[in-house]
């Protein structure tokens, strides 16, 4: 040891370790990205979706449900262009209480439908858990024998999102299965509440699946979910069940004469059904094409679809306007402290909202 304070010599000495491997795998990596297929054009996928090829439109449809900005832009331009071979389906959406045999059902009407010679799409809403993130992804293997025929498509819908999300990547899909030659497109609500009023807003004809619970039926179903169908079908109507269906069957019947005409001017009909048996589900889509049919004579048919159309084109400017509210950086500041003030009772909630905006307007004005 030297005494020179700056030259001092320790003796202990820590020598080098023997370096570490890199916990990712470098030749896996790269063996995966050369695996990896480059992403389709806008060209390609619409050439691959009117040629009915199902895994560029179940590629396509996952471009929709992407919440990356870059998926977005090429999903919309798919959309785009796939317009104008969409519009040529028939759309039914699905809805009934939990337990009703929905899946059931839809696989039955969709065996027979695909028997017929019809092209078949299930698409479904769903605005899954929020505390989950949970979804209906199990439909696929509720329906096996449908989702393994070639003329049947299954798509459940995205998880984790929020009602109005869910139902506008809905609706997209729609235009995309349609491009694809699908002539029947089965929109399934799977939560409740106000799913169904999204399904409805989407579709040409709304059948409301019910269960025989002798007598107890009208007090089972809200009278908004009533009022928008266009058919009831009291399903499981087989052995001991037929007789409490039919007395079902009769007081729907006798419920539906106190609501208001339909503005369609269509009557809606009860029928009884085994999605088990198969027993009456040729009678429910004569009645669906029945009602294609009446609607498309007085132009009702065209008509809501126009109104469906012009309500998409309004809710877009109010999602576009409120996510753009939120996002901007200074009201996202100010939107905590006036959250703050209302709490503590400083300032009235409804002259908070209205100082917000009149600070955003003015910003955006400047």
């Amino acid at each position: 040891m030297q005494n020179d304070e700056n030259n001092f010599e320790s003796a202990l000495k820590v020598n080098d370790g023997i370096p570490q491997p890199s916990s990712v795998n470098e030749d896996l990596v790269r063996k995966l990205k050369a695996r990896r297929k480059p992403q389709l054009t806008v060209e390609q996928y619409l050439d691959g979706i009117l040629s009915k090829n199902r895994v560029i439109l179940s590629q396509a449809i996952t471009m929709i449900e992407s919440a990356l900005p870059k998926h977005q832009e090429v999903a919309q331009q798919i959309i785009e262009k796939a317009l104008p071979h969409a519009g040529k389906s028939i759309r039914v959406g699905i809805t009934g209480v939990p337990g009703v045999g929905k899946s059931t059902f839809i696989e039955a009407l969709g065996k027979y439908l695909t028997s017929k010679g019809h092209r078949l799409a299930v698409l479904a809403i769903d605005p899954s858990s929020e505390r989950s993130k949970g979804s209906i992804l199990g439909d696929k293997t509720r329906m096996e024998e449908l989702s393994a025929d070639e003329n049947a498509f299954i798509r459940p819908s995205p998880s984790a999102g929020s009602l109005g999300g869910v139902a506008r990547k809905t609706r997209e899909s729609i235009v995309l299965c349609e491009a694809a030659g699908f002539d029947v497109i089965i929109v399934e609500t799977v939560g409740v509440g106000q799913s169904e009023t999204a399904a409805h807003s989407m579709v040409d004809f709304f059948l409301l699946l019910q269960l025989a619970n002798a007598g107890d039926e009208l007090q089972g179903i809200k009278r908004g979910i009533m009022e928008m169908a266009d058919a009831i079908a009291i399903n499981k109507a087989e052995g001991d069940n037929m007789p409490k269906a039919r007395l079902a069957q009769a007081q729907y019947k006798n419920a539906l004469h106190l609501f208001p005409p339909a503005e369609s001017g269509w009557i809606p009909k009860v029928e009884t059904c085994s999605a088990l048996t198969g027993m009456g589900i040729d009678t429910l889509w004569s009645m669906v094409e029945e009602f294609r049919d009446f609607t498309k004579a007085n132009g009702y048919f065209e008509h809501q679809r126009q109104q469906q159309m012009l309500k998409i084109l309004t809710q877009a400017i109010e999602e576009s306007l409120n996510n753009r509210f939120y996002q901007h950086p200074e009201i996202e500041k100010l939107l905590e402290v006036y959250r703050k003030d209302v709490l503590e009772n400083k300032i009235s909630a409804y002259i908070a909202a209205q100082q917000l905006i009149d600070t955003y307007y003015s910003k955006f004005k400047s």
